[in-house]
């Protein structure tokens, strides 16, 4: 924003960090700030959760200073779910705060370290408000949506997930990267049934409801289980980008899908790779081959392989 009254602000690019509550958004936002920081980006952390207490990094904006849950619940004898509602209902309502607070970063990359219910973002409108205000203020942001990778070993859980990302991205209207985050914990509770690279590209579900079958609880809603999957694969929206983050070519890999959404890449705010420019522009990442190599270091290899698994189904 320019300090000068009709004047249009200047652009500025960043990330509103969202996903539910434990999947590593406050400890994201503290990685990539250290990691860009090292890049020689100026990074600006604004914690838009009034519930976020003991933050770990520099916060420049923080919402507690105009609002906190406990006062909320306290004061209006509100839960925890009802009072964080209020709480953006107020950020909203008080959009100046947050934009004078927001002028006072000039030249900056934004990391929005955001609350994690996840009716914020499925179908409530306040954040997407919040989200759209700063559209109008110049703002060019991605939206980061982080889930736990160790979801992708159940498959039901799996479903759910992929059924909360594609309501996430249709609600909150902005480019969106969606991230399996805490791949070191990938198969803490169990095994993966397929390749990494079958969940972080969400292929042919079916082969997924098969697996869900073999449950007894789950056989009974295999027609609802299988809707939901149409559903899914109709928008072709869903995809994933695994994530560690004390993994520096995973955050390469996730800075670079970021990057591409909001189109930092293509700007000028610092130097450029004339090849990374071109291969965002032709969509050849080579997604495939950097999934492998996480697959490598995070997965073991079971003693059957996928072909004989699938012939078992």
């Amino acid at each position: 924003m320019s300090a000068q009254p009709g004047l249009k602000p200047s652009l500025r690019f960043g990330q509103v960090v969202i996903g539910p509550p434990g999947s590593g958004k406050t400890t994201y936002c503290q990685g990539m700030q250290e990691f860009l920081t090292s890049l020689g980006r100026k990074v600006v952390v604004v914690n838009m959760d009034p519930a976020n207490e003991g933050i770990p990094y520099s916060c420049a904006v923080d919402v507690s200073e105009l609002v906190t849950l406990d006062d909320v619940m306290e004061n209006l004898k509100l839960g925890p779910n009802g009072g964080l509602l209020y709480c953006m209902e107020y950020v909203e309502a008080n959009l100046d705060w947050l934009e004078s607070k927001l002028t006072q970063c000039s030249d900056c990359y934004f990391l929005f370290d955001c609350p994690g219910q996840v009716e914020l973002y499925t179908h409530q409108s306040s954040v997407k408000n919040i989200f759209s205000q700063l559209a109008k203020w110049n703002f060019r942001l991605t939206a980061v949506h982080l889930v736990d990778s160790h979801y992708c070993a159940d498959p039901a859980k799996f479903i759910s997930v992929l059924c909360t990302s594609l309501s996430t991205m249709l609600h909150v209207e902005l480019p969106h990267v969606n991230i399996l985050s805490k791949m070191d914990l990938i198969e803490q509770y169990g095994k993966l049934a397929f390749n990494l690279d079958f969940y972080t590209e969400v292929m042919d579900l079916t082969y997924l409801l098969d697996h869900l079958a073999a449950d007894p609880f789950f056989k009974k809603f295999r027609h609802l289980n299988e809707k939901l999957a149409e559903v899914i694969q109709d928008y072709g929206l869903v995809s994933f980008v695994p994530l560690n983050v004390q993994d520096k070519d995973s955050m390469i890999q996730v800075l670079r899908a970021v990057d591409k959404a909001n189109g930092y890449c293509f700007g000028d705010l610092e130097e450029r790779n004339l090849q990374a420019m071109m291969s965002a522009a032709v969509g050849a990442d080579f997604q495939f081959s950097s999934t492998l190599g996480v697959q490598e270091r995070y997965v073991e290899t079971g003693e059957k392989t996928v072909e004989e698994e699938m012939m078992e189904l």
